[in-house]
């Protein structure tokens, strides 16, 4: 139960449902928003959120969606069921834009089978083979008229009524060129009238030229005739014309034939076009709004994690501003928060935020907040929030609080939400006080799971000594008297009124005289509430000052370990290093002694000789004392410079990746299409040679997909102008990357409007050498024919 009947108004569930309707493209996926149900079924709102999920995975990261042929088919597949009726080309050419949608979706999911499992479920039973377009292709052209092909009948009477056209106009034209050469006729030109090509004849000359007057001007001065000699071929013309309305009709019985025994197929069609439209403006929201899929629990509770206000959230966006998130948790054991503080300092937001995310996420939606936040199904949201004064039925606001509370203990249970705003106002304190401290003892002993905001202290002292309940405070800076808009558990909040008074300006005296009348314990409650806050603030300073001091005590435990870690591993390297060493010291010590007993002996021990050798002898001793014995011990540094874009080499591999951004010590890397996590000294800057082959056989490989991918013909028919335009700046872009000399743009005819913005568009683009609507039989200017300079 959702209560009171305007929950989505008070909470702003209705203006979530409106921007979502933005997102649709049919007015059956707006039907699908407006008609969305409140769900109570764990693995059914579970299934609900992960295909909402899925798709939000697919926009962000998978190439588009098909996006266009949207259409409600309902109306056309029921005229069908009819022996003998048919569509109009309009009517066929929606179908047929539906019918090639639903076929682009399912090669889409074929191309990516198993990636998307339960959006693919929404295909179940429809055949990809089928692609029941393609016939209705064959008799509508690209604008959705009539091909003059579509029968060799109905192609026959089009030859046939072309000649006769021609020859039609060629004799009229020597007709109207004689009136002109003897004066007959005035400044006018040839014309239609009655659906004949007439002659403008002035009055007194219309004896002059033999056949029918078919209209005259308003002034009477000017007759239009329709000569004799053309009056033949135009019955002729006239009764082919109505042929081919009846092989028109014809077609188009036949192509409703063959539609017919396939009406269950289509209606299922129907029905998958307004899922997937539902879906994907779901997904858009849940983008646009930063949302996430939280884990779903049995229980009923929630424990949201950097949660807020999807449309506060939306209006601080515009003015380049940030939400204070929010973290809030109800459970089994701590059922109910009491909310204070002073005015203005977020308390209904919070309250607002806690009760709009929980009517999202039961109704399918994704919530903005951090997808590590729990959330579990309640049976019964009750809100009392706002006046609810009622004229009609002699209601004041406080009758009104006191009867939303009736109905709140007669649904209260383990698995109701209850939300209540300013807990007990709208009477006297004395008594509503008490009242509203009696209602809370009796929705806490039913187990209900709430959330309470108030200024009543005696609720706030009540919440101190009941199990179950918890105070809270929104956290107010008292030395700014300025709200932080945070939610601190665990202890009441003040309201700060002689504080906010005193900014204000009230006179001292006044704010004196007021805080002689309040009662000591009020006060002293007060003074009390004002100080811990204060205090609070000064911890939280200190504990920042030490989480600071222990990032960098950890940091330096972090390099000596780095420093111990490197010469355990080395430690036999090095010894057997300096070994060498040593060995090389002895070896030239043991040379320079020899030397030393070649040269005594040669000298024939002359004394000055034999101390010269001994003096070098000596030295070469003190060298081998002095010698440093083992080499100096320095791990590898971390490769200096590197940074976002960088091609490197992973130490002792040949695992070659780009860095995609540097967090500390740790490089997240892109290795083809995983993702890895590197501390920076095991990684080297990978040569340019190295770099350049990647860049090569990943350009390749990109521009061949993208080539083969490519389609000559862009339709935007059925799209709203700004979407069209995107559209075809992204295909432009392609075209000018694939080295396309040409390519068409199908936009349809109709009033011309969306044909004539692309076209100024494309104006713009100094890479286009030229357009031209497509051949008349092909489509005419329902098709912009685009050159590209070469």
């Amino acid at each position: 139960m959702l209560y009171p009947v305007n929950i989505s108004e008070k909470l702003g569930f209705t203006e979530i449902k409106e921007r979502i309707k933005e997102y649709c493209l049919s007015e059956m996926g707006r039907d699908r928003v407006e008609e969305m149900q409140f769900y109570y079924d764990f693995l059914e709102l579970e299934f609900i959120l992960k295909e909402t999920l899925e798709f939000k995975t697919l926009v962000q990261f998978d190439d588009p969606f098909p996006s266009s042929g949207y259409y409600n088919i309902l109306e056309q597949l029921a005229k069908i069921k009819t022996l003998g009726s048919y569509l109009d080309e309009e009517e066929l050419d929606q179908v047929m834009a539906s019918f090639r949608t639903i076929f682009l979706i399912l090669v889409y999911f074929k191309n990516r089978e198993g990636k998307y499992p339960l959006l693919q479920m929404k295909l179940a039973g429809l055949e990809l083979g089928k692609s029941y377009h393609s016939q209705i292709e064959k008799i509508l052209d690209p604008t959705g008229k009539l091909r003059t092909n579509a029968s060799k009948e109905y192609e026959e009477i089009h030859r046939k009524i072309n000649a006769l056209e021609k020859e039609a106009q060629r004799t009229i034209q020597g007709v109207f060129s004689h009136a002109q050469k003897e004066s007959w006729t005035g400044d006018g030109n040839l014309t239609i009238r009655n659906g004949r090509l007439c002659i403008p004849l002035l009055a007194e000359n219309k004896r002059r030229v033999k056949g029918f007057i078919q209209d005259e001007s308003a002034t009477g001065q000017t007759v239009f005739i329709e000569p004799a000699e053309v009056f033949e071929i135009n019955n002729e013309i006239r009764d082919l014309e109505f042929h081919k309305k009846r092989e028109r009709i014809k077609i188009l019985q036949a192509m409703a034939d063959s539609l017919r025994p396939n009406i269950e197929v289509f209606i299922r069609y129907h029905e998958v076009l307004s899922i997937f439209d539902f879906i994907r403006a779901k997904a858009f929201f849940a983008i646009e709004t930063e949302s996430n899929m939280p884990k779903l629990i049995p229980e009923a509770g929630f424990r949201y994690q950097e949660a807020f206000h999807p449309l506060l959230f939306l209006n601080l966006k515009k003015e380049g501003k940030k939400v204070v998130p929010l973290n809030i948790q109800l459970n089994e054991k701590d059922r109910i928060i009491l909310v204070s503080g002073p005015n203005a300092g977020g308390k209904s937001v919070c309250l607002k935020t806690v009760g709009l995310l929980q009517v999202m996420i039961q109704s399918g939606l994704l919530i903005p907040a951090k997808d590590n936040s729990e959330v579990g199904l309640f049976h019964d949201i009750l809100i009392d929030i706002g006046d609810d004064q009622s004229i009609e039925s002699d209601l004041s606001t406080y009758s009104a609080h006191l009867t939303n509370m009736r109905t709140f203990m007669e649904r209260a249970n383990e698995k109701a939400l209850v939300l209540i705003d300013e807990f007990g106002t709208g009477t006297d304190p004395q008594f509503g006080g008490p009242i509203a401290e009696a209602v809370l003892e009796e929705l806490n002993q039913k187990n209900v799971k709430g959330l309470i905001t108030t200024h009543y202290s005696n609720l706030k002292i009540f919440a101190g000594s009941e199990e179950g309940i918890l105070n809270a405070s929104m956290l107010f800076d008292s030395a700014n008297l300025r709200p932080l808009y945070q939610l601190e558990i665990g202890k009441p909040g003040s309201s700060y009124a002689f504080e906010i008074a005193e900014k204000i300006g009230l006179p001292s005296k006044v704010i004196q005289s007021a805080k002689d009348k309040i009662s000591i314990e009020q006060k002293k409650v007060e003074e009390l509430l004002s100080e811990l806050e204060r205090e609070k603030i000064i911890l939280q300073n200190k504990q920042i000052e030490i989480h600071k001091m222990q990032k960098k005590y950890n940091f330096l435990v972090d390099e000596n370990e780095k420093l111990k870690e490197f010469l355990d591993n080395n430690k036999g390297k090095l010894i057997k290093e300096a070994k060498k060493e040593a060995e090389s010291i002895i070896l030239n010590a043991n040379k320079a002694v020899e030397k030393t007993i070649r040269d005594i002996k040669t000298g024939q021990a002359e004394k000055i000789r034999t101390q010269e050798s001994r003096s070098l002898l000596k030295q070469e001793l003190e060298k081998v004392k002095t010698e440093k014995i083992l080499p100096k011990i320095v791990p590898k540094p971390k490769e200096e410079g590197l940074k976002s874009g960088d091609w490197v080499r992973i130490l002792d591999q040949d695992t070659l990746g780009q860095i995609i951004s540097i967090q500390k010590e740790n490089a997240i890397l892109s290795i083809g299409d995983l993702r890895s996590v590197v501390k920076l000294n095991r990684l080297e800057r990978a040569s340019r040679k190295e770099e350049k082959k990647i860049r090569a056989s990943s350009y390749t490989q990109t521009m061949t997909e993208n080539a083969l991918a490519f389609s000559p013909e862009l339709d935007v028919r059925g799209m709203r102008g700004e979407e069209a335009l995107f559209e075809v700046e992204k295909y432009l872009d392609r075209a000018l990357m694939m080295g396309i000399s040409q390519f068409k743009v199908i936009h349809g005819k109709g009033d011309g409007i969306l044909r004539k913005r692309i076209r100024e568009y494309l104006k713009g683009y100094k890479n286009i050498s030229s357009m031209e609507d497509e051949h008349a039989d092909r489509g005419g200017d329902g098709i912009t024919y685009v050159h590209l300079k070469g």
